[in-house]
């Protein structure tokens, strides 16, 4: 029995012997294909940790020039133009500075692979995910007040989005506060977790001091000894002495851990493919992942992004508007109880009993209810309007009879002291924030204090009207204003026309981002539009970029703008057959009284069929006049305009041409308007924006990156194009050309009806003078409806001109 124990013993000794030698590499074993694949992946994943790091590291001292770098300048980032691009698609479009957590996750993967000691890697995962999430939301807030300016984007777009969401729930203090707790609890925790290392690590200490291996331990009984023989032991795992020993110490324990290994299986047969449960897990999930990815990027392309370009333009923040604090603004009871019992007296002195009166108090305007009693007509309250006008000493007051909806007489009286409705309050509103229009257009407030909104794209044009001072211009920069909050470069393009040549100049900086121009003009015009022979041209050019979407349109079976570019953001359409993303173009024209009395039907014809064609491509139009007269508001703008916001008028008249009915002219001025989108029109106090805010919001967007050129429209040749000059016979030139050249030259005026005053003469023989001396070169080719450019500037070369073709 004994001699049958020894030979047990020696057997065991001489198979963890081998096992040994072959863990420590005293003796050659052949790499199986399990350990080749996991040596390659780690080693992967590590070798892209680190290029990771290095494009991250490069970035904190070349980012400010990599960040405007041109097509054909190189770049210097250490990595070159490959880490301008990690860190553009890795870290700041995703968490900023916060993505430096990635590659030291991947680093833990990959020891974690290699079984390169002992790593938790739910542990890791988790404290990353949490890590990463933290600082970039922190890292956006810090950045919001401290680094504004940077080109190091601390909380990238994850942590700007993220923080636009709390402080739209919680404001910028509570979420302030969230982070601090949230920092706090993660710290405790972490103090928790290294207490619980450092007790762990002593009771370690303890237990090699105190426990070593006696002779005992070492013989054991039999049975302790047949279930270490049985126990099976891990070819990548080593077990240390102490573990032996302790294992040794406690054979009968050990015995009853291990009884449900099975003992027929030796350790010679366990090869280097077999895994731990929790390893063969990992190592599928990575191969499933990778498959993914394959499959993500050679199968199925991504939607198309239309602001993937500008994909680190950041929206203009509330804090360039002016707060301006009249939402407290108490109501004076005393005002509303004298306006009440006014109305009342009025009434009742002329026959008119009513049953109740109610307030509705708005920012400018009180809207008074009143019940008539039953047999009071309703006509006759109508009649009475300035008579009741008259008893409330008011400026103007106006009744609705009936008001839509309701059983009841609306009458509108001016407040005493008008609050004005910032512009701040309307954008920082939650309607505003929350909407889904395509073009909202946040315009005021009620007469019942609600956020007054409107989408452009279903009204689908704005006519706008207004006498001098009345808040016309303000309410056009409301509307730009929302738009800029509201859509991407990517989204929308601006035309504007200004005749007056300062209202819009304050949009210049944004031409890159936001403006739209004729091809060609990029370099010679200036991006607002104030010349009159530039605008039929920018016209014309909206129609054929109207015609050429229509075709894209139809060519794609779309019906409109909207399901056409859901077609291309899935990747339906191919940009090779002439596909492209169509922004939304909005058209906003100035002073379109002083345009039509210029160039008349040049200018309204382009704009009739811009109005009744472009809805369905995305192009729409606000134009806005001072003179809403009937000939310039003609039926055919009219009939295709049915949107109208009309501002005070001096008189009924105007108001009928804009509105079709009186009203206008019943207002207090100041940004109070009139909103007519349907049947009845709503009244609004209009929303107050400054020009020190406009130019705030234009310089915001103006510092961050851009397009390199406007956004083109297609070129349309205008006459006096070419360069060739009219066709004229010299052989026959007219009598008169060296006297009327003189005069031109003496005048420097290269006017038709000038030549037709001062010579008597009519308007051909005048128009073939011009032309004349168009093609010797004394003045420039047409430019519309103004003179012609005199070329010539003194005698001496006027008649070198005029030896040339004698």
């Amino acid at each position: 029995m004994a001699n049958t124990t020894k030979q047990k013993h020696t057997k065991r000794d001489e198979k963890k012997s081998k096992a040994r030698l072959t863990d420590s590499g005293d003796m050659e074993d052949p790499v199986s294909k399990g350990e080749l694949i996991r040596w390659i992946t780690g080693g992967a994943m590590i070798l892209i940790a680190i290029l990771l790091l290095i494009a991250f590291v490069s970035n904190l001292f070349t980012g400010a020039y990599d960040q405007h770098l041109a097509d054909d300048e190189p770049a210097r980032n250490w990595l070159g133009r490959g880490g301008v691009w990690l860190v553009e698609n890795a870290m700041n479009r995703t968490f900023g500075q916060a993505t430096f957590f990635l590659p030291i996750l991947m680093i833990a993967l990959a020891f974690k692979i290699l079984q390169i000691g002992r790593i938790r890697m739910w542990k890791w995962l988790i404290n990353c995910i949490l890590l990463t999430i933290w600082f970039s939301v922190a890292g956006a807030l810090f950045q919001r007040y401290f680094f504004t300016d940077s080109y190091i984007i601390l909380g990238g777009m994850h942590g700007q989005t993220a923080l636009e969401y709390l402080a739209g729930k919680i404001g910028i203090l509570g979420t302030l506060i969230a982070l601090i707790i949230t920092a706090v609890a993660y710290v405790g925790y972490l103090s928790g977790e290294t207490i619980h290392f450092i007790r762990k690590t002593l009771a370690r200490a303890r237990k090699e001091e105190t426990i070593e291996p006696t002779d005992e331990a070492l013989r054991g009984d039999d049975d302790s000894l047949a279930s270490l023989d049985d126990e099976p032991l891990e070819p990548h795992e080593e077990r240390s002495q102490e573990e032996i020993a302790t294992t040794i110490t406690f054979g009968s324990e050990t015995k009853a851990a291990v009884a449900e290994i099975p003992a027929e299986v030796p350790f010679e047969v366990k090869s280097n493919e077999e895994q731990l449960p929790e390893e063969k897990e990992m190592t599928v999930s990575i191969g499933k992942g990778e498959e993914e990815a394959d499959l993500d990027s050679t199968g199925a392309l991504e939607p198309y992004d239309p602001k993937l370009d500008l994909s680190m333009y950041k929206y203009p923040t509330i804090d360039l508007l002016d707060k301006r604090d009249t939402a407290n603004v108490a109501v004076d009871m005393e005002e509303q109880k004298k306006n009440k019992d006014q109305i009342l007296r009025a009434l009742q002195n002329f026959g008119v009993e009513i049953s109740s009166i109610k307030a509705t108090v708005g920012p400018t305007i009180t809207l008074y209810e009143i019940t008539p009693a039953p047999g009071v007509r309703i006509s006759k309250i109508r009649n009475l309007e300035d008579d009741i006008a008259l008893s409330l000493s008011a400026l103007g007051i106006r009744i609705i009879a009936p008001i839509p909806g309701k059983g009841t007489v609306g009458i509108e009286v001016p407040n005493a002291k008008p609050q004005m409705v910032s512009m701040e309050s309307i954008i920082n509103s939650r309607k505003f924030q929350t909407t889904e229009f395509e073009l909202p257009m946040a315009l005021g407030k009620t007469i019942t204090n609600e956020i007054f909104m409107v989408d452009l794209a279903k009204m689908p044009h704005l006519l706008v009207a207004g006498a001098t001072g009345q808040g016309k211009s303000v309410g056009l920069n409301a509307i730009i204003t929302s738009l800029l909050y509201k859509k991407h470069p990517a989204e929308l393009k601006l035309v504007m026309v200004d005749p007056k040549k300062v209202e819009f100049s304050v949009y210049n900086p944004i031409v890159n981002h936001f403006l739209a121009q004729v091809e060609g003009n990029e370099d010679t015009e200036e991006p607002i539009i104030t010349d009159v022979n530039k605008v039929v041209q920018t016209l014309k050019s909206l129609c054929q970029e109207m015609d050429t979407r229509y075709d894209l349109l139809k060519k794609a079976r779309a019906r409109n703008i909207k399901e056409y570019n859901e077609k291309f953001k899935s990747r339906q359409l191919n940009p090779n057959n002439g596909h492209k993303f169509m922004p939304y173009i909005v058209v906003i024209i100035d002073e379109f009284g002083d345009l039509i009395m210029t160039a008349g039907k040049e200018i309204e014809l382009p704009i009739a069929r811009i109005a009744q064609l472009a809805r369905a491509v995305g192009i729409h139009m606000i134009i806005a006049t001072q003179r809403p007269t009937t000939n310039i508001i003609t039926g055919t703008i009219k009939a295709n305009f049915p949107a109208r916001m009309a501002f005070k008028v001096s008189a009924m008249i105007d108001s009928r041409t804009i509105l079709d009915r009186p009203g206008a002219n019943q207002l207090v001025g100041k940004g109070d308007m009139l909103f007519l989108a349907g049947n009845e029109p709503v009244r609004v106090q209009c929303a107050f924006v400054d020009t020190p805010e406009v130019e705030r919001i234009c310089n915001y967007i103006a510092c961050q990156q851009s397009y390199n050129a406007p956004f083109p429209l297609p070129h349309v040749a205008m006459e006096g194009d070419g360069g060739e000059g009219p066709d004229v016979d010299m052989e026959r030139l007219d009598p008169m050309l060296e006297e009327v050249a003189k005069l031109v030259v003496s005048t420097q005026q290269g006017s038709t009806s000038m030549i037709q005053r001062k010579f008597a003469i009519g308007y051909n023989r005048a128009g073939r003078l011009m032309d004349q001396l168009e093609k010797i070169g004394v003045v420039g080719p047409a430019q519309g409806s103004k003179p012609r450019e005199v070329l010539c500037v003194g005698d001496i070369e006027l008649l070198r001109l005029l030896e040339n073709i004698r």
